[in-house]
């Protein structure tokens, strides 16, 4: 659909407005609150009826997100969570009390701030964060959780004063836009802090730039290692933290660290919390693309890993699984570290399905086979994902495990074949 004005859109399906929204700026990503700020000023955007908890990190805020949704709906809370990118359809960005946004009050939504953005150019991400916002708003849940696109405080999510900021991990990830050291990403999250409100930070080591931006500011900051912490058990967990211990805890679906994050922000809204209570949100948590398990015999395993904090989480989940070969399906978008980010399999693989990824910033397997050694495995190339998986199915026996990762287009095309 090419660049049509307004009025021919006065009929328009969700999926025509979105192709629109592709066409109308000239940047994918335009980090900024300038723009944003202004439109939705003029479309009165207040989220004053609910607690705002907004969530930034390199990885592990889908999960947090997760976690925190499950134990409000499990208060009998209601809660919208915001987040992105999506796997499968653009609904899944918007949730509320786990249902997925309809159609109509997004094209709604749409409508009002096409009216109202005049000669203003909003970027696709900008405005379906408007349209989100909108929405939260108009439905007033006790908790909104807005999860960060990139970065933090020039995210379009940033012209919300959180309640609440959560800081999940801080690695290396999108430097064309965040800087290149740890000191300068964190500085970057540390943007959705706010003056004498909470911010948990989840990231076990210590980055100078966040402490010194919550002291700079006054947040009432709360750090891991530090104000709170977890031991694993060979069978269960603890959590200890400044006024809360919790022992006997089940290992999680998700990343134990993120679970231990989500403890303490519900600790700062002090929601009563129990062993019990944990442990019942734990066995609801299961997050779809994050060690997903979607079939068995052979086992296959979905991760949305693409950088190399990610991957070592999932080496660790991966020596708790029993399997006589792993097969790994992986592609990967060419700004990502394909280095840093394969090259921690190269020990675990038997045979490598590198697929190239059919979106404009796609790495082609060619790319990817430069990073994976071949010495003690297969390495093979397809021209896309499924060509890839279906292969991995072809070649290996029940007692395998085929793992899928390296980008959310990764586990969509795979997860599309089974649901």
């Amino acid at each position: 659909m090419t660049n049509h004005h307004p009025s021919q859109l006065s009929n328009a399906t969700l999926d025509h407005w979105l192709s629109y929204l592709e066409s109308i700026h000239s940047q994918e990503i335009d980090l900024g609150l300038t723009r944003i700020a202004e439109v939705a000023r003029r479309l009165s955007i207040s989220l004053s009826g609910s607690k705002v908890i907004t969530v930034a990190g390199t990885n592990g805020k889908g999960t947090t997100c997760a976690f925190l949704e499950n134990a409000f709906l499990q208060r009998h809370q209601s809660v919208a969570v915001y987040s992105s990118p999506h796997i499968e359809r653009f609904n899944e960005r918007l949730r509320i009390d786990k249902a997925e946004v309809t159609n109509q009050p997004l094209i709604d939504a749409f409508e009002q701030i096409e009216q109202a953005r005049g000669d203003i150019s909003l970027t696709y991400y900008e405005y379906t964060t408007l349209a989100a916002l909108m929405i939260c708003q108009e439905v007033s849940p006790d908790y909104i959780i807005l999860e960060v696109g990139l970065g933090g405080r020039l995210d379009a999510t940033n012209i919300i004063d959180a309640d609440i900021a959560v800081i999940t991990s801080i690695d290396l990830d999108h430097q064309a836009f965040l800087g290149d050291t740890k000191e300068l990403i964190g500085f970057e999250k540390a943007g959705i802090m706010r003056g004498d409100k909470f911010a948990v930070v989840g990231e076990p080591s210590t980055i100078n730039s966040i402490k010194q931006h919550a002291l700079n500011i006054k947040t009432r900051a709360i750090y891991r290692n530090v104000d709170f912490s977890l031991q694993e058990n060979t069978d269960n967990w603890s959590y200890q933290g400044n006024d809360l211990s919790l022992s006997a805890l089940i290992k999680p679906n998700i990343p134990i660290d993120n679970v231990a994050t989500a403890i303490t922000v519900l600790n700062c809204l002090s929601l009563d919390v129990s062993t019990q209570f944990i442990n019942d949100v734990i066995e609801q948590t299961k997050v779809p693309g994050r060690t997903e398990l979607i079939q068995q015999q052979p086992d296959v395993l979905l991760d949305v890993a693409h950088n190399p904090h990610a991957a070592r989480n999932l080496v660790k989940t991966l020596s708790g699984y029993k399997y006589k070969k792993l097969h790994c399906v992986a592609g990967m978008l060419s700004d990502k570290d394909i280095k840093g980010t394969l090259s921690l399999f190269n020990e675990l693989v038997d045979t490598w399905y590198l697929a190239t990824l059919d979106v404009p910033r796609g790495a082609s397997a060619e790319v990817l086979s430069e990073h994976v050694s071949g010495n003690r495995c297969v390495v093979n190339c397809f021209d896309n994902v499924e060509q890839a998986y279906k292969m991995a199915l072809q070649r290996s026996e029940d007692n395998d495990l085929i793992l899928v990762f390296g980008s959310f287009f990764t586990v969509a095309d795979v997860r599309k074949l089974y649901f």
